[in-house]
């Protein structure tokens, strides 16, 4: 992060020129590991009267879209030329600069470098379900990047999380050290070339 520094400054300049009433930061609730799973106990054993998951928490971005932009929709997934995308917004999705802060996430352990994407709990609730298995990526942190998003596109409908989830339930099956550096370089990859971005 301290080396990271110049770059966050610029990023948050660039943000603050073109909308200097907006937030620099965009923190959203989303879904973390959920332990008992993680421990392996049943979840019929809780005594909680509502459906539980994974522990929630607040998830840093740079801000990519305008304020507000969810005031009128409720929770939705971003489209292809999403007009809410501000114009420094879309150069810092293509290059993906504003999951950066996401580090301060890492460092406080509430997500891992490599592993599912972590959705919010409106998403969590829905998909879950649809996707009886979707909870199961709830069985490990999640990640800044994992093998789902180096090897599929953003997510624009529930077929696509479908297919994602494949990824994300062998990741978490097979997941090793040897896969992980696999990712970090196939990331690299994926950011340089601008892939799949919105």
């Amino acid at each position: 992060m301290i080396a990271l520094t110049p770059l966050l400054a610029a990023i948050a300049v660039a943000i603050k020129v073109e909308s200097p009433r907006g937030p620099v930061f965009y923190r959203q609730e989303r879904v973390g590991v959920d332990r008992r799973r993680q421990a392996g106990f049943p979840v019929a054993q809780e005594r909680r009267k509502t459906r539980g998951f994974g522990r929630t928490f607040q998830i840093w971005k740079f801000r990519t879209m305008v304020t507000d932009a969810e005031a009128k929709s409720g929770p939705v997934w971003a489209a292809e030329r999403d007009p809410r995308i501000t114009r420094v917004g879309r150069v810092l999705r293509h290059l993906r600069l504003d999951e950066l802060p996401q580090f301060l996430n890492v460092a406080t352990g509430e997500m891992s470098l490599i592993g599912p994407r972590p959705e919010r709990p409106h998403f969590v609730e829905k998909l879950s379900e649809e996707m009886p298995t979707y909870e199961r990526r709830l069985t490990v942190p999640p990640g800044i990047t994992g093998l789902a998003q180096v090897e599929r596109e953003y997510d624009a409908t529930v077929n696509d999380v479908r297919t994602k989830l494949q990824y994300d339930l062998f990741y978490v099956k097979h997941r090793s050290t040897l896969m992980n550096m696999k990712i970090l370089i196939k990331t690299v990859d994926v950011v340089l070339r601008g892939r799949g971005a919105r």
